[in-house]
């Protein structure tokens, strides 16, 4: 996870990511994308810039290629960018475009690294990446992968209410699907979890990944997963509370609404983040006793001024920024290979029963206090339950060569 304040030494500007790997290695793709994303960004939002004032952009804030030899050689990658939708212009502002740009360019020169990496093997692993950059009151959202950014808002009537930022980026979409079946690779769920869509060689049944798209996995570059992340752009209102960034093992067991107002009824914004991860624990535990639980992890981003001095988790810097407050946490199990299997999902009660002198304490505030002798990991990298199914098998020789086809 990530939270930059103050991102390219602009006051207004917040760069937040969640990045959940998967893999044998996915733990250490998922620390080197969210160790060298944000430079990147930053050095990719210069060189926007820089195009600008050159004329070397157009007008919907594309980088114009100036040799044939440039143009001659695409990737999936940026064939996929240029067929984004048209967006209507009119009603972006005048950051959106290079911001997105540079975006673009950033996941797809990281992809490009971490290929050639020497000590990161990311043929069979990778890292999904949820990201927003918030700019006063724009808000640009990127997601790569099946995290999800949700923003908790509200409505007419004052009523707290979850909106969907992102679109969980299944293999089972009808356009991700039509692309990884367009590049030969297939995709189908088994028959004992029907409701989980897998991408697969060609010819092999691995390696069975359960996204479209991610950083790294080489093994299926060439079969329609890509590293292009969807982004979107809202304007924030003075109604928009705050924003959860989570990792797909919170989304599994929870709710956009149960998240949000787990979130909202926490005791204090320090605590929220680690409520929420906690309540997903438990509900993994309760759903899915025979599996260890998925990797949660969770970045809240409070857009509405406290009356409290602001609190960040312990394994986050403190920032005195002013307009807004974070709240981060995380909890990883190791790698299972068990089948998950649900159970009948037991009533849980809504709050403990527990009352205080002025107040019955709610859900939240049970968690937030609830076994403190636990062991909370602060681990750095996050791997993934059953993104991957198996891995290819291949004879002894070198992995990384010139081409990786003959594994294939």
């Amino acid at each position: 996870m990530l939270v930059f304040e103050k991102f390219c030494s602009r006051d207004d500007t917040v760069f937040c990511g969640v990045f959940d790997g998967h893999g044998p290695s996915g733990h250490m793709v998922a620390k080197k994308v969210r160790d060298t994303l944000p430079f990147t960004l930053s050095t990719q939002l210069k060189l926007t810039s820089e195009s600008e004032q050159n004329g070397l952009v157009n007008e919907k804030g594309l980088q114009i290629k100036c040799t044939e030899e440039e143009e001659s050689v695409t990737t999936m990658d940026e064939q996929w960018c240029e067929l984004n939708p048209n967006e209507n212009n009119d009603e972006l502002p005048e950051m959106y475009l290079p911001l997105k740009h540079a975006l673009l360019k950033s996941c797809q020169q990281i992809d490009k690294d971490l290929k050639m990496h020497p000590t990161i093997d990311c043929f069979c692993s990778g890292t999904t990446s949820v990201t927003l950059i918030k700019q006063g009151d724009d808000l640009v959202v990127g997601n790569i992968g099946d995290s999800r950014a949700v923003l908790a808002t509200r409505d007419e009537d004052n009523a707290l209410v979850a909106v969907q930022l992102t679109v969980d980026l299944k293999p089972d979409l009808p356009s991700e699907s039509a692309r990884i079946q367009k590049c030969k690779g297939r995709v189908f769920a088994l028959q004992d979890e029907p409701e989980v869509a897998r991408v697969w060689l060609p010819n092999s049944d691995s390696p069975g990944l359960a996204m479209a798209r991610a950083f790294g996995d080489f093994c299926l570059k060439d079969y329609g997963l890509i590293s292009v992340p969807d982004i979107n752009y809202r304007r924030l209102t003075e109604r928009d509370q705050f924003i959860i960034l989570a990792s797909d093992g919170v989304w599994d067991v929870l709710s956009n609404k149960e998240a949000v107002d787990i979130i909202a009824s926490a005791p204090s914004r320090s605590t929220a983040a680690r409520a929420l991860v906690d309540t997903a624990v438990r509900s993994w535990r309760i759903k899915y006793p025979t599996s260890k639980n998925d990797d949660c992890t969770v970045v809240c981003l409070f857009l509405q001024v406290s009356s409290v001095a602001m609190e960040v988790a312990s394994n986050v810097i403190k920032d005195s920024h002013k307009e807004e407050s974070v709240s981060i946490s995380k909890e990883e199990e190791e790698e299972e290979e068990d089948e998950i299997v649900p159970v009948k999902e037991e009533n849980i009660p809504k709050s403990c029963g527990v009352e205080s002198k002025m107040m019955t304490m709610t859900l939240a505030e049970c968690i937030s206090v609830a076994q403190d002798d636990e062991e909370w990991s602060a681990l750095e990298g996050f791997t993934r339950v059953n993104s991957l199914l198996s891995i290819p098998r291949f004879l002894s020789g070198e992995l990384r060569s010139s081409s990786w086809r003959k594994w294939l």
